[in-house]
């Protein structure tokens, strides 16, 4: 997988990027980037500074972090930086830092959309003596068990998705959580954002969700380089790993319930999701609690300190994105006004819609640190 993603003609190495095969989030609608903005608006007002950085975990080809520096209110000076490790592209915005890792030290809002899917994960099965092996894979796609799951995979399994029946399948994301704690520790102070297609323990897909996409369509995952390889996030585990780097360090106990969890229906439509409990902006309410809509923790019980999950319909819809229709007095007062409040109404639907978009899971986490008021 590593090799297929990000080796020498790897699929995120291709220069169409990540666009030219799927849909996310960013590319449905500026909204989207209007509601980071504000987010980091509200994390910057929390920190008590008009300075303060966004990281962009990721970042394709720039489209996220070129909407929100043209959204940010006026007087917040934003340092920008794309964390990826495909080439920049042509005409980037030059407030931009292009860097291969996510700097350290940095007091801002760190954003991970669709990002943590595509860290590589081995792929554990049961077999028919209830062994679980690892799945080995050609690259041609064909697959064959291996050997046993042993040591911390083994563990981690264990611990966050066992494996019941012969035949059922998971991908071990322990590397997943390993790589969350490593971006989300770089925050000196702050909020930490994962945003992808998720599950949690208690609501595990028994046969896993590894897959593929390749021009808009879902496909085979095979590693040949020539189609994005994908698997929803264990995003529960990821929290708690980073419990103890990032926003665990506010101390033991007082945990917050957990929100919900989201999956995506039919083809990959990208998405991202935050949990806090920052402040409001714009009369917005602050993005954190419990939505109404969503499922039971099942056996996660408890996240870490200051770490939320909710679906990103929740967390749109408090920052002020959401698919209202304006008012059809409207059309005879401003009809070029309706008309663009109506598009606007419509993009929010689809980042917001149930089945789609709207689905998908936000982790967010605070980072703790000298100035940080969390509203």
């Amino acid at each position: 997988m590593e090799t297929a993603l990000y080796g020498p003609g790897g699929f995120f190495l291709r220069p169409e990027g990540p666009a030219g095969h799927f849909r996310t989030s960013v590319h449905a609608s500026p909204l989207f980037a209007g509601a980071v903005a504000r987010l980091l608006a509200e994390v910057a007002a929390e920190l008590g500074t008009d300075d303060v950085a966004v990281v962009d975990m990721g970042a394709g080809r720039g489209e996220l972090l070129s909407g929100v520096l043209s959204a940010v209110p006026a007087g917040l000076r934003v340092r920008a930086y794309a964390v990826e490790r495909a080439a920049p592209p042509e005409g980037l915005d030059p407030r931009v830092s292009w860097v291969a890792e996510p700097p350290a030290g940095v007091r801002g809002l760190l954003f991970a959309n669709e990002w943590l899917d595509n860290v590589p994960v081995d792929v554990a099965e049961r077999d028919g003596s209830g062994t679980d092996r690892y799945v080995e894979v050609a690259p041609d796609g064909t697959e064959r068990l291996g050997a046993p799951v042993a040591g911390a995979d083994a563990a981690w399994l264990a611990r966050w998705w066992p494996l019941r029946e012969p035949g059922e399948r998971a991908e071990i994301g322990r590397s997943r959580d390993e790589a969350w704690a490593r971006a989300a520790g770089t925050l000196a102070a702050g909020l930490a954002v994962a945003v992808d297609y998720a599950h949690t323990a208690g609501a595990r897909p028994p046969f896993g969700t590894l897959t593929g996409f390749r021009a808009g369509r879902e496909v085979p995952p095979v590693p040949d380089g020539t189609c994005d390889i994908t698997a929803h996030v264990a995003l529960d585990a990821c929290a708690a790993a980073s419990g103890g780097a990032g926003a665990g360090r506010a101390g033991a106990g007082g945990a917050e319930a957990v929100g919900g969890t989201g999956s995506a229906g039919g083809a990959e439509a990208g998405g991202t999701g935050p949990v806090s409990g920052t402040g409001s902006a714009g009369g917005t309410e602050a993005v954190g609690g419990t939505p109404a809509d969503a499922p039971s923790p099942g056996r996660s019980g408890l996240l870490p300190y200051g770490t939320r999950l909710v679906t990103q319909r929740e967390a749109l819809r408090r920052l002020g994105v959401s698919g209202g229709r304006p008012p059809i007095e409207t059309a005879r007062t401003d009809p070029a006004g309706y008309v663009r409040a109506l598009a606007r109404a419509g993009q929010a639907a689809e980042l917001t819609a149930r089945g789609g978009l709207g689905d998908f899971t936000w982790l967010l986490q605070r980072v703790p640190g000298e100035g940080y008021c969390p509203a």
